[in-house]
């Protein structure tokens, strides 16, 4: 068989999981079920990160000791992944034994190769984020020194440490990345890390001596392993490198290491310059995703958002939760989790257009077939555009899903499904059967269900519950495999099961949302308060993005061309390059000021400006709530 060995970053336990958390892995289980399905031997490996002064600080802030926190909070990650029906084949610990003698013999391997030698760091350290910073990557802030990351205050350290002979593997990395164009995704993460490689990496400090929660240096236990290089190598320590080699041969290298964006830099340049230095082969592929708010803010706990996805798998059930994610944020990029969306995909998406043709056509069986698939008679050319078109459909999937392009795949789905109502409500059955056409009505019938079981089996990796359902209301084996490359597989004559709607609708009238701690709020002085006067010389309107473009020789602006229905188009030059790629904003609906006067941004005219939210780093463009005409008028 073939082998696909796939990994999640390891989770810090210094915190409760949560959605943002989740989604990495939900994704990840995606990939491996998708893999599986299409015959693959998949290893999919996901785990907790259990070191550093991080953790410590936690433990006694808590009046407990390192490895209870640990045990308690890992625990937690381990269950929450069994609710959410996650298939990873290990679940990892940095405090594992295996796993601390792995990372000892790697960096002996280093230390035998040359690539380890004794100084003094002297710079700053986040805490939070366990990471080194130089002076011309942090921010200074009020005289302070933030990280670029987090925007907490670092801590200047100077210690005795083991340096990492990093900067050895510029040049090594560099031919690498431009062999292998499609070792980092998405490309613009790519760019990011050849910028930091075509300026010259730097050697890394890789031990701490000022705490000792952590695994000891080899031959010098006084010092303790930089968290990152430990949390690293649980990569390999996990399929048996350097006590079992048969298995990591199997396995290694890796094909894919889904990760955050935030944590990029480590895996895409450390993590294969430590794996040079020990003579490994590098995964074959970085996939470096962006992060997830919830509505609309980062996740946070002084923010009360870092929700718990088990809440919302009680209420909406895994699949909903697995669907929403993978259809409304396009993986790679940042996206945003909204309880009224995911409503919304609910009633329309898997509601009304997926699970309405099921109950639609198991209803015209049941009751005009003795709840038995009918057998078909000749198909006409109305009927064999079903098949052709699911396997187009089919291609188009396979495609996507290869190029973990899950939100594409989701719309080639999509819009097959549409076609099969279409196909559907053209036949008319509910008239065939009123004039007792029964030879036609079992065709309809048959090649509907026919396309139901292809559509279950695509939708697998994404909601393997409901196509589980799917299977055994068709009265089919469970055997998916058999049925995605051939068509005319339903077997004729199995009993069907004519259930309740595999999806129910929410009235969103009736609708509450789960409640999730706000946000302690603070009292703010206004001192520059307006009157209603004021506020009616302002023109908001709803515009549509239709043409977006980078300006040259500009990091910050974008050139956009927006709709505004009766009021024409127009140009508008924005500072969100930074935010937004181009690509993603086309077909957005965003609010703009219409009659704010005309000015030149690098010598572009802009007629207008978009209204954005910016906290720290992060900016959202403000978008209509729901579908309304371009050029509405906000009030």
């Amino acid at each position: 068989m073939k082998k696909f060995y796939l990994t999640t970053p390891i989770y810090y336990v210094n915190s409760e999981p949560h959605i943002g958390s989740a989604y990495t892995t939900i994704i990840g289980d995606i990939i491996a079920r998708y893999k599986r399905l299409m015959g693959y031997e998949v290893f999919y490996l996901t785990g907790t990160d259990e070191h550093g002064q991080k953790i410590l600080q936690a433990a006694k802030k808590k009046g407990t000791e390192p490895q209870q926190l640990c045990d308690k909070l890992s625990e937690k990650f381990r269950q929450l992944w069994k609710d959410l029906n996650i298939t990873n084949d290990y679940f990892i610990r940095t405090t594992d034994k295996k796993h601390m003698e792995t990372v000892q013999f790697f960096v002996s391997k280093m230390l035998e190769n040359g690539d380890i030698y004794k100084g003094t760091y002297k710079g700053w350290y986040c805490i939070p984020c366990e990471t080194y910073w130089n002076e011309d990557e942090i921010k200074i802030e009020n005289e302070k020194h933030i990280c670029p990351t987090c925007n907490r205050e670092l801590n200047f350290v100077e210690e005795e440490n083991y340096f990492f002979s990093l900067s050895k593997y510029t040049e090594p990395l560099l031919k690498h990345f431009k062999e292998n164009p499609d070792f980092v995704e998405p490309e613009f993460r790519k760019n990011e890390m050849l910028k930091i490689l075509e300026s010259g990496l730097k050697d890394l400090s890789i031990t701490r001596t000022t705490f000792d929660w952590g695994i000891r240096m080899p031959n010098d236990p006084k010092h303790v392993i930089y968290v990152w290089v430990d949390a690293l190598i649980n990569y390999i320590s996990a399929i048996g490198y350097g006590n079992d080699e048969e298995t990591f041969k199997k396995w290694w290298p890796a094909d894919l290491h889904l990760i955050g964006k935030e944590i990029n830099r480590f895996h895409s340049l450390i993590w294969p310059a430590m794996l040079m230095s020990v003579g490994l082969p590098l995964p074959k592929k970085i996939f470096a995703h962006g992060w997830l708010t919830v509505n609309g803010q980062k996740i946070s706990k002084s923010l009360g958002n870092a929700i718990d996805p088990r809440e919302f798998v009680k209420k909406y059930g895994n699949d909903v939760i697995r669907y929403y994610l993978s259809r409304d944020i396009v993986f790679g990029k940042d996206g945003d989790f909204s309880e009224e969306n995911l409503v919304q995909r609910l009633n329309s998406d898997l509601a009304n257009d997926y699970g309405n043709l099921l109950h639609r056509t198991l209803a015209m069986v049941s009751k005009n077939f003795n709840s038995k698939i009918p057998v078909p008679q000749t198909p006409n050319e109305s009927d064999k555009s079903l098949a052709n078109e699911y396997f187009k459909t089919k291609e188009k999937y396979l495609s996507c899903m290869e190029q973990y392009k899950l939100t594409n795949a989701l719309e080639a789905i999509w819009d097959y499904i549409r076609f099969v109502n279409k196909y559907f409500d053209e036949n008319k059955p509910w008239i065939l059967a009123k004039e007792g056409n029964k030879e036609r009505l079992a065709t309809v019938l048959y090649y509907t269900l026919e396309a139901y079981l292809k559509i279950a089996t695509l939708l697998l990796p994404f909601m393997p519950d409901s196509s589980r359902k799917v299977f055994k209301r068709l009265g089919q084996d469970f055997e998916p495999q058999k049925f995605i490359d051939k068509w005319n597989t339903l077997v004729a004559g199995n009993k069907v099961i004519h259930d309740k709607p595999l999806f129910q609708k929410i009235d969103l009238k009736k609708f509450e949302k789960i409640a999730i701690k706000k946000e302690e709020k603070t009292e703010v002085k206004l001192d520059n308060l307006i009157t209603i006067d004021d506020f009616k010389k302002i023109e908001l309107r709803v515009a549509q993005i239709v043409e977006a473009e980078k300006v040259e020789k500009s990091e910050k602006l974008l050139k956009l061309i927006v709709d505004l229905g009766k009021h024409g188009k127009r140009q508008i030059v924005a500072g969100i390059s930074k935010y937004y790629s181009p690509e993603e904003l086309i077909g957005k609906k965003i609010i703009v000021v219409f009659n704010l006067k005309p000015a030149k941004l690098m010598g572009i005219e802009s007629q207008g400006m978009l209204l954005a939210a910016k906290i720290n780093n992060d900016l959202t463009v403000l978008t209509v709530d729901r579908d309304i005409e371009p050029g509405a008028k906000i009030s």
